[in-house]
């Protein structure tokens, strides 16, 4: 037998073990009572006594246990087990009126007492019990075949001891009819409940089968004991406490003890499988019984012949009977059977459709392990013939490596309980027709000993399963491992799961410049742009090293394996990082997508897309690559040693972009320090430690205020007052730096609003002007219905608010940008330029931004009358400004000869120390109150600003800034 063989042919299945302590006990008691009846007891009173009360205790006995176990157990046998209650009373209260008779009494048991039809009386009871135990017909048929086998039985026995005995003591010798009758019940009545024994043994249902047996041997028993008893030969000499008593108490002690084997083995015992045959012996007998019965019928008629004797009308009457209801019985069973063949057939027929039709392949498995039956849906999954996969081997099917997990599943599903596990699921490879292996899930069934497999192919759902674990663990755009991976690649570096492991390191990288190739070529050439990356990045690294995108731009490498000195090894890796880095800046080819609208360069620093004119639409774009190398160390986990990378990779990018950089430890302490300074301005802000100062922007012609710039100041513990950008000038331009300024320039925005609007109140109705970063109105918490909601929640009018457009990020989308702003103008919003003439970025945004405002930036105004040169720029950048329709303002006017100088070239307006410095809330009023401020006519004339009341002449705009308190 093959190994696969041994497996499925599993543990044979032992039977239910009975307690071996209620078997000794009833062995011993029946062993003792025959030991005792067959030495005489010692003495004839105490022979006497265990013949007739002691059969009656036992009689007790059993009625106990039997009514006992109806009570305690529920189920729709519970009233056969009442009725054998009943049957055993009879036999104990008959036991008990013959001991009366003969111990109590002292006198001879009359011939016709109480006793005899108490004994009558026990057969009755049993008969029916034996009719609720057994298996019930489901049909009219079954029930007339069942009483017709009963009759079979019955008239069989009833000819065969009518022969040889009924008949003499039938006879009329004296006797009255009721003694006569009283002889004939008993073994009529024996007749009938060993017909029903016999003819309901095969019929019995297969619930408490142990006890159904036990219960008809202990009734067979006592019918035994009754028919020897009723004989002439033995009834003549009998006396009470002979051997035959034995034969009753064994009965009795049986039937006690019958319903609880019935209840340990439904606590134990396990349900056969589905389809398992009844023995073949049951089945054989069963319908041989009838056909035996009238065999016995007919030698009993035969015996009488050949002795030469007359044949009894009883005989006769009887034998005939039995002939009719044999050919009734016959003709009933042909029926029946006709019956029977055409729904199976029809059966047979409707299961054949169904398996020869099913999608799914069906085979059934001997107990050796060779294929019994394959469906021939085989061919169509399998692509093999099912007449040649039968009389082989199942596990000659299986792939190799499957066998052995699939033969253990199999050897544990045997063990199983049936209840408990009827059937069990199993998924492994099949060889197909074509050589190749094909995923299939089968479910298990037990079947004659063997197993049914019920088989689909799965291979498209294990593929696709496999698809979405790769998914899961690899980005889906280049396809390389995603940061979960790389995490746990970096884990198992850090783990050393090969001895020959160097130490690990991890390169972090960046694209610089990739956000404008976004920008301007198109988020679909910027998705080729990475797909390219990720292959030079993946071609670069050796077979055993890990690259990996984690997100937007941001690639790693995980470089693994190295021996030697270590200065040696990170010079090596430092040189690898170095050549990826030249790798991934050369130029990218790449499919122009939605350029925006203001070219292919437009706003793109660092960037340069360009036409090669090698097919239409092809792009050449350039971008450059930051790295940050971290190496491994004693004691570093997966999560630090890819913070040490990052942090390396900014430090690359804050120091120029396109470069490599190697992790220090002091990196980490800049880390911590701006984090400090963060933590600082956040709780400045959440203490109020904030203060919003004013700076006058004033009219060169006339010297009116004609609006107020709002300026935010940190009030430190000492009293003084910094800008944030002195705060935060050791910051760089983070995530986290960004959010703090966000607050920042969030808390200027409402503060400013709110005091202008108290401002109006008073009726001093000048505009405020709020510095704004591009990058900050194109925050998502900072849409144009957030402004509006703010002057209208303050009733400022729209046209009071001035914001101050600073920081030309070219990052910045241009086309956003300009929506938002015509969305605020449109609203009544004037929207000023900030550092005007500052580089291409400015002018840029002068061209495509709607701007009423123009401010000139401070760098112009501060050699504006000692340097000719920044004399001409400066009325360049001026006539430029009032060619175009737009207000000019100048930052930074300091000194009188500046103001002069400004008004000739045509400037409108200035801000700075020549009128005043940031001003207090009282102090701002008042300058309100003035109306204005005193300027200069010539450069000669010594003026002296309107705010020199405030004992700040001659003092510059950053002394001012930290002195106002």
């Amino acid at each position: 037998m093959s190994a696969s063989g041994a497996v499925l042919s599993g543990p044979s299945a032992a039977g239910g073990r009975t307690a071996l302590v209620p078997q000794l006990l009833v062995a011993v008691l029946c062993g003792g009572y025959a030991a005792g009846a067959a030495l005489g007891w010692g003495s004839p009173a105490l022979a006497q006594f265990m013949g007739d009360f002691g059969l009656s205790g036992a009689a007790l006995t059993a009625c106990a246990s039997c009514l006992w176990y109806a009570r305690s157990v529920p189920g729709r046998n519970r009233p056969a087990w009442v009725l054998f209650a009943v049957s055993s009373a009879m036999v104990a209260a008959g036991n008990a009126v013959w001991g009366w008779y003969e111990l109590v009494l002292r006198e001879a048991v009359p011939r016709a007492s109480a006793a005899d039809f108490c004994f009558l009386l026990f057969a009755p009871p049993a008969i029916i019990g034996l009719l609720v135990l057994a298996k019930r017909p489901v049909n009219r048929a079954g029930w007339i075949c069942l009483g017709l086998d009963a009759w079979l039985i019955g008239g069989s026995l009833l000819t065969l001891t009518w022969s040889l005995a009924l008949a003499r003591t039938a006879q009329w010798d004296g006797r009255s009819t009721a003694s006569i009758a009283l002889s004939l019940a008993y073994p009529v009545l024996d007749i009938m409940l060993v017909s029903m024994v016999l003819a309901l043994h095969f019929r019995r249902s297969s619930a408490n089968r142990s006890a159904v047996n036990t219960a008809i041997a202990a009734l067979a028993l006592t019918v035994l004991c009754d028919a020897l008893f009723t004989s002439p030969l033995l009834r003549e000499h009998y006396r009470s406490g002979q051997i035959l008593d034995a034969g009753w108490f064994a009965g009795s002690i049986l039937l006690a003890y019958a319903p609880w084997v019935g209840k340990r083995d439904t606590t134990r015992r396990t349900v056969p499988p589905h389809g398992s045959p009844d023995p073949r012996g049951n089945g054989s007998l069963g319908a041989l019984t009838p056909y035996l019965a009238a065999a016995v019928c007919t030698l009993g008629i035969l015996y009488n012949v050949l002795n030469g004797r007359k044949i009894d009308r009883v005989v006769l009457f009887t034998g005939c009977t039995v002939a009719l209801v044999l050919v009734a019985r016959q003709g009933i069973m042909l029926l029946d059977n006709i019956a029977l063949t055409q729904e199976l057939a029809q059966k047979e027929n409707h299961f054949r459709s169904l398996v020869q039709g099913s999608s799914d392949v069906i085979m059934i498995a001997a107990h050796t392990g060779v294929l019994r039956y394959v469906s021939p849906a085989a061919k169509g999954v399998y692509g093999r013939d099912a007449e040649q996969m039968v009389g082989t081997e199942l596990a000659s099917h299986i792939h190799p490596e499957d066998l052995g997990r699939v033969l253990h599943e199999v050897r544990r599903f045997l063990a199983a309980p049936p209840s408990e596990e009827p059937a069990t699921r199993i998924e492994c490879r099949i060889r197909s027709g074509d050589g190749g292996w094909l995923n299939v899930e089968s479910s298990v069934n037990r079947y004659q000993g063997g197993l049914i497999f019920n088989s689909r192919d799965v291979t498209e759902r294990v593929r696709l399963q496999a698809q979405l674990q790769h998914n899961a663990s690899h980005d889906p755009l280049t396809d390389l491992p995603n940061r979960a991976l790389f995490s746990e690649r970096v884990r198992q570096a850090l783990g050393g799961r090969r001895a020959d492991d160097g130490e690990a390191a991890v390169l972090y990288i960046d694209l610089d410049g990739f956000k404008a190739v976004n920008d301007t070529v198109g988020h679909q050439a910027g998705d080729e742009l990475l797909i390219q990356a990720a292959r030079r990045l993946q071609e670069s690294v050796r077979a055993g090293d890990t690259a990996a995108r984690l997100g937007g731009d941001e690639f790693a490498a995980l470089i693994c394996g190295g021996k030697g000195d270590r200065h040696v090894r990170e010079q090596q890796i430092v040189e690898i990082a170095e050549r990826l880095r030249m790798t991934l800046s050369e130029p990218y080819a790449v499919l122009a997508g939605n350029a925006a609208r203001g070219g292919p360069s437009d706003g793109a620093r660092g960037t340069t897309a360009e036409r090669t004119g090698q097919r239409v639409g092809e792009t050449t774009v350039r971008v450059a690559a930051s790295i940050g190398v971290a190496f491994a160390g004693p004691g570093i986990g997966p999560a630090e040693l890819m913070r040490n990378a990052d942090l390396a990779m900014y430090r690359a990018k804050s120091a120029g972009k396109n470069r490599v950089e190697v992790y220090a430890p002091q990196m980490q302490a800049e880390v911590a320090r701006r984090a400090e300074l963060a933590e600082r301005l956040r709780n400045a802000l959440d203490k109020g430690e904030f203060t919003l100062l004013h700076q006058p922007v004033v009219d060169l012609e006339s010297g009116v205020v004609d609006a107020v710039e709002a300026q935010a100041r940190w009030r430190s513990a000492q009293g003084i007052l910094f800008t944030p950008a002195e705060f935060l000038r050791l910051a760089d331009q983070r995530r986290e730096v960004d959010e703090d300024r966000a607050e920042v320039s969030r808390w200027m925005l409402e503060q400013a609003v709110e005091q202008a609007a108290h401002r109006h109140r008073m009726g001093h109705r000048v505009p405020v002007s709020v510095r704004m970063s591009a990058r900050r109105l194109m925050g998502r918490d900072l849409p144009p219905k957030t402004v509006e909601s703010l002057l209208a929640r303050h009733e400022l009018p729209a046209g009071a608010l001035v914001l101050a457009l600073t920081g030309h990020d070219p990052g910045i989308c241009l086309d956003e940008l300009e929506r938002r702003l015509l969305a605020l103008r449109r609203a009544g919003v004037t929207i000023a330029l900030e550092g005007f003439g500052t580089g291409y970025a400015g002018m840029l945004a002068l061209r495509r931004l709607p701007v009423d405002v123009v401010r000139l930036d401070r760098a112009f105004t501060a050699d504006l009358v000692e340097s000719a040169r920044v004399h001409k720029i400066t009325a360049g950048l001026l006539r430029i400004a009032r060619d175009l329709g737009l207000r000019s303002v100048a930052d930074g006017v300091d000194r009188p000869e500046q103001v002069v100088a400004l008004r000739e070239m045509g400037c409108t307006h200035g801000q700075g120390m020549a009128f005043s410095g940031p001003l207090d809330e009282p102090r701002l009023r008042g300058s309100l109150a003035r109306g204005g401020y005193p300027v200069p006519m010539c450069a000669e004339r010594d003026v002296v600003p309107a705010g020199s009341g405030m004992g700040l002449r001659g003092v510059s705009s950053d002394q001012q800034n930290t002195a106002l308190t």
